[in-house]
């Protein structure tokens, strides 16, 4: 309900003036160097990522790496993170669902935790797996504000398009930094998901990500207690367009499909956050006819449930 994420960010304030704190000791906090002399530049950058932009120093000196890591990034230790607050639910593959619905996973049961933003008062576009090449053309078509749930590598590959959308007033969101499936992975990968996602967010936008959405919806509460501890919310969804099948091979959907679905969605006149991707040129084509029928009056993520932007902006 509306009130409870009202009333748990009042509560959480203190916490999260704490989280803040603790995140600028261990360089979480600290922004990419306006001084062109104070960046260290990759010696070699991975071939699958590509990544335009240079890792700052004050990265370099608190992991060690010259360079932005690849789809496995790193575990790299931080004093907030207490892995005996984590309940020991045991991993799981993508095709597997626990026995019972006691780990509250929301891609097996649709289980949504307390501080879990899942809905919205009015219909809202949110974007997934972005930034790529394709999202400045979707900019250049909204005449509303949206959110943008980014990808920690494209965020780096893509720079001036992340830079662009957070200066035009679009909430950014974490995707973690390489799409994996979070409940298959160990405590300590987790966090690494987080933490380089959250770095690469820091260093091109500066400011420290609120609010998260878990890759193919999959989350249980053993992620959502990491991820508290970087003090962020889940952020799920009621209508899921299946726009990226138009990119399977052969597709699965079409673009007249995605379309008739946001009709029906927005003759519902339920409201409801309305997953997308601005990852394909197909996606954003479509995306940008879907923002049409929607119409300018929508929401971000932090709007409909009255919440903070971001943890902290510099």
């Amino acid at each position: 309900t509306y009130f409870s994420y009202r009333e748990m960010n009042k509560r959480t304030s203190i916490m999260f003036t704490k989280i803040v704190a603790i995140l600028a000791l261990t360089g979480l906090a600290l922004s990419i160097p306006l001084d062109s002399n104070d960046v260290i530049k990759p010696t070699e950058y991975n071939v699958t990522m590509n990544a335009i932009a240079p890792l700052p120093r004050w990265l370099t000196e608190f992991t060690g790496l010259t360079a932005w890591p690849g789809p496995d990034p790193p575990y790299i230790p931080l004093n907030f993170i207490d892995f005996s607050k984590v309940p020991n639910y045991p991993r799981r593959e993508m095709d597997k669902c626990p026995p019972t619905r006691d780990s509250c996973s929301f891609d097996c049961y649709k289980c949504v935790s307390y501080d879990d933003a899942y809905t919205c008062p009015k219909i809202s576009q949110t974007f997934d797996d972005g930034p790529s090449a394709f999202t400045p053309n979707l900019l250049n078509n909204l005449n509303h504000k949206v959110t943008f749930f980014t990808l920690g590598m494209n965020v780096v590959r893509y720079p001036e398009v992340y830079r662009r959308a957070a200066r035009e007033g679009h909430l950014m969101a974490s995707h973690t930094w390489s799409h994996p499936f979070l409940p298959s992975l160990t405590n300590e990968k987790i966090v690494a998901q987080f933490e380089w996602s959250i770095w690469a967010m820091n260093a091109t936008g500066h400011h420290l990500p609120k609010w998260y959405r878990p890759p193919y919806g999959a989350i249980d509460d053993r992620v959502r207690a990491i991820a508290r501890m970087f003090g962020m919310q889940a952020v799920v969804w009621d209508h899921d367009l299946f726009d990226w099948g138009m990119e399977t091979k052969p597709p699965i959907r079409t673009r007249q499909k995605v379309i008739s679905d946001a009709h029906k969605f927005k003759a519902e006149n339920k409201g409801g956050l309305v997953l997308e991707h601005d990852a394909y040129e197909s996606t954003v084509n479509a995306a940008i006819e879907v923002s049409s029928i929607f119409g300018p009056d929508q929401l971000t993520v932090a709007q409909c449930v009255d919440g903070i932007n971001y943890i902290k902006e510099y």
